[in-house]
Parts: structure tokens; C-alpha cells; sequence
């Protein structure tokens, strides 16, 4: 047995910062009233996160790479029969981050133009008819408790793989680091530091989009006449 570098540390921050941003949006929306503003940020948070993330995923290392962990049938397979050997996400666990992926950017993304039709706005509400605006919104509200789902049962693998069989999947996501045979031993390359201000500098401009930077200001209230 041996241990090796196994989840590089851009994907444990953006792991954790993902975490914190969805228990913040989760949060802040449930309180409302002011606290909205705080959901907006929080979604802005995750934009940036998904975009950095997806950029990650091709120029990032190894195990982060997407074309690493995306399965095919014969791997699902493999898993489900017990005969699958690897490192990073087995592929169950890589589609279910395939799904976390799709549905959070499609929350975050909706978020964007939706309304509370009271006193809340997203960043690109203005870019949308109103019409649109009631859509999407209704799309935002009924993914949320797919997003409820979803993390349930990332949590239940969680505590699936740690009561059951016996091996931790938080540890490795904090240390970075996991104990495998000597056959699977194989230290990832890649995702150096200008792959790491690629990826930034792409999550940064998404978000830049994200809250409006491409639209016309908003026209200024009308003047008070003090009447």
C-alpha cells in the first residue's frame, strides 16, 4: 500500500466552497425578507465556483479531469459487479457528480432572471420579458427540491461508504491525500499555475456576466419634485 497525491488542492477549495456557498443560498432564501440579498451573492458564489470547476475539469490534474472519471456502461458495469479498480470517483459517484454539476449550474443560472415579484430581483432579471421572468422563475423554485434530493443522497453515500464499507470519502477531500495499492499507485500531473489562472480568470468573467455586466444600467428613478 501507498500513498499518493490523490485530489489537488483547487478541487478540495472548490469542493468546500461549494459547500458553504449551497448551505448559505439554502439558508438565506429560507429566512427571505433582506437576507435575499445575501441568497443573490451566494448564487453569484456558485457561478463562479461551477465555471472555475468545469475549466478545472479539463485543464486541472489528473483525477480532476473529467475524462479521467466520466464513465461508459462497461465501467458502471464493472462497479456494480465489484470487479471496477481505480482512483477518484468510482462511476457511480462520477455520475452523481455529473448530475450535482448540471442541476446546481441550472439552479445558479435560473436564479439569475428569477423574481420574488415583491422586492427581489436577480442580476439579469432586466435581460428577460416579464413573462420569461415568471418561467424561469417557477424553474427555480420547483429545482430546488431536486437540489434537496441530490444532496440527501450525496450525503447518504457519504455515510454508506464510511459505516459500511468501512472507507472514508470526507478524509481524502481534506488531506488531499489516500492510502491504495501499489498496482493503482500513480501520482496525477497536471493543473500547475497557469492552468489555475485560466481557470480563475474564466470564473471571474462568468461572474462578471452573471451580475449584469454586459447590460445598460438601469434608468434613474424619477425626479422627487417634493410635491
Amino acid at each position: 500500500m501507498r500513498s499518493i497525491s490523490l485530489w489537488d488542492l483547487p478541487t478540495r477549495l472548490f469542493h468546500w466552497l461549494l459547500v458553504i456557498a449551497i448551505t448559505g443560498s439554502i439558508v438565506s432564501v429560507n429566512l427571505g425578507g433582506t437576507w435575499m440579498l445575501w441568497h443573490e451573492r451566494f448564487g453569484l458564489t456558485v457561478v463562479g465556483l461551477l465555471s472555475f470547476r468545469l475549466v478545472w475539469g479539463v485543464v486541472g490534474s489528473t483525477h480532476a479531469r473529467f475524462h479521467k472519471f466520466v464513465p461508459g456502461p462497461n465501467s458502471v458495469m464493472s462497479y456494480l459487479k465489484g470487479e471496477w479498480q481505480g482512483l477518484g470517483h468510482n462511476p457511480l459517484g462520477a455520475l452523481s457528480v455529473i448530475a450535482m454539476l448540471a442541476l446546481l449550474g441550472f439552479q445558479a443560472i435560473t436564479g439569475l432572471f428569477a423574481t420574488d415579484a415583491i422586492a427581489f430581483n436577480g442580476p439579469l432579471y432586466r435581460a428577460v420579458s416579464s413573462s420569461w421572468n415568471d418561467t424561469i422563475t417557477s424553474w427555480h423554485k420547483l429545482t430546488e427540491w431536486f437540489v434537496y434530493g441530490l444532496i440527501g443522497l450525496h450525503i447518504a453515500s457519504v455515510l454508506f461508504y464510511a459505516l459500511v464499507k468501512k472507507e472514508s470519502l470526507i478524509t481524502p477531500m481534506i488531506t488531499g491525500r489516500k492510502t491504495v495499492s501499489n498496482q493503482l499507485a500513480r501520482e496525477p500531473k497536471g493543473g500547475g499555475w497557469i492552468a489555475l489562472g485560466i481557470a480563475l480568470a474564466v470564473a471571474g468573467c462568468a461572474v462578471w456576466l452573471a451580475n449584469g455586466g454586459i447590460l445598460p444600467p438601469p434608468p434613474p428613478p424619477p425626479p422627487d419634485l417634493g410635491w
